[in-house]
């Protein structure tokens, strides 16, 4: 391996010792804030009420888009997903919310080994909403498409009265095909795989906090908002050379950041994961932007990179092809999968300890304790 494993230290048994953060409020009545975080309480959100109402097996998986089969004579299977983006402001550093519409379901649809071909769009526009302003934001879609090379097929467009939306909200939907001898999906972690992470992480939350004017200096930072479609068919042609396949999981960390879908690989596939704090690449302005407003980089979005879980085997190759990728240059080892201790995701820290990364609770506020 071009790094060396990682320890495999025991789990050591969790005991409270003094002072310790309070259990968040659990808000089952009305819907908050942190409902949309895309940590614990979204979870929680959408196993209470949508996985109860619509529950079906390709569903109960959990991944970021479905995985079906439309006849057992051909040779790929269909993978589809959508997704609603509501940002503000509507332009940031890097980007805006067009290219991230376009770019966030063909990554969802990526994420599965598949490759996205079709988008429709949903637009909801806010009256008195500047025709340039959309115009810009159209333009920005077809920039995005052209170079994740996807066509919109269909689309809708409705209206809402002033102050009822930021400006105007976008629905994407996607689909792609997918090799049916793949199995990727969250659930198919497996003890020994390596985790590759793409690049930096945290570039996206902090160019959106600048965008708004909330970070009180500018960083410099630029989103990392990307189609990641053609990294992914780069990887996936050289894990083919080994029998079984050598890319068990894919997942772009975004709402809740890399803490949270780890946990929720861990979860999925019943599994403990390590990672190594020194290993994980963060540009030191988000660094000091996080620092400062008491925000944990672990847990902050982006948009334009992945996480892969690898054959240990085949780790290396797959980590010297993606670094030839426009997007995945930067590409690092950051940790491997355990076998315990299960649904566990540990981190070893830079001064040698093990700290216990969980799901993000709620909405991203600065650390109080």
């Amino acid at each position: 391996m071009s790094q060396q494993p990682i320890d495999h230290p025991e789990y050591p048994p969790v005991e409270m010792q003094g002072p310790s953060c309070p259990v968040p409020l659990s808000h089952n009545e009305r819907i908050v804030m942190g409902h949309g975080s895309g940590g614990r309480m979204s979870h929680d959100l959408i196993q209470r009420i949508f996985h109860s109402a619509f529950d079906n097996p390709i569903l109960r998986l959990g991944n970021d888009a479905g995985i079906f089969t439309v006849s057992s004579n051909t040779p790929n299977t269909i993978a589809i997903s959508t997704d609603s983006h509501v940002v503000k402001p509507l332009f940031f550093p890097g980007g805006d919310i067009g290219r991230l519409s376009i770019c966030g379901t063909v990554n969802d649809i990526s994420m599965m080994g598949a490759i996205p071909l079709y988008l429709t769009v949903g637009f909801i526009l806010e009256e008195g909403l500047e025709i340039i302003t959309l115009e810009k934001i159209v333009a920005s879609m077809k920039t995005a498409s052209e170079e994740a090379g996807i066509e919109i097929i269909a689309g809708d467009t409705k209206v809402v009265e002033r102050g009822k939306a930021d400006g105007l909200y976008i629905n994407t939907s996607g689909i792609g095909v997918r090799k049916k001898k793949y199995q990727i999906g969250g659930e198919f972690a497996k003890p020994g795989d390596i985790i590759l992470l793409s690049g930096s992480i945290g570039d996206h939350g902090i160019a959106v906090l600048e965008g708004r004017g909330e970070l009180g200096f500018s960083s410099g930072i630029q989103s990392d908002v990307s189609p990641l479609n053609h990294l992914v068919s780069t990887i996936l042609e050289t894990g083919e050379k080994e029998p079984g396949n050598a890319i068990h999981v894919l997942r772009d960390p975004t709402r809740g950041g890399l803490a949270t879908t780890l946990n929720e690989i861990a979860r999925q596939s019943h599994v403990g994961i390590m990672i190594d704090e020194t290993q994980i690449p963060i540009h030191p302005a988000v660094a000091a932007a996080s620092e400062m407003l008491g925000f944990d980089p672990l847990y902050i979005a982006n948009e334009g990179k992945l996480v892969a879980f690898v054959s240990r085997l085949e780790a290396d190759k797959i980590l010297e092809k993606m670094r030839t990728t426009k997007y995945g240059e930067d590409a690092v080892i950051i940790g491997e999968v355990l076998e315990t201790p299960p649904k566990r995701v540990m981190m070893k820290t830079a001064i040698g300890t093990t700290r216990i990364l969980d799901m993000l609770s709620g909405e991203m506020l600065p650390r109080i304790c």
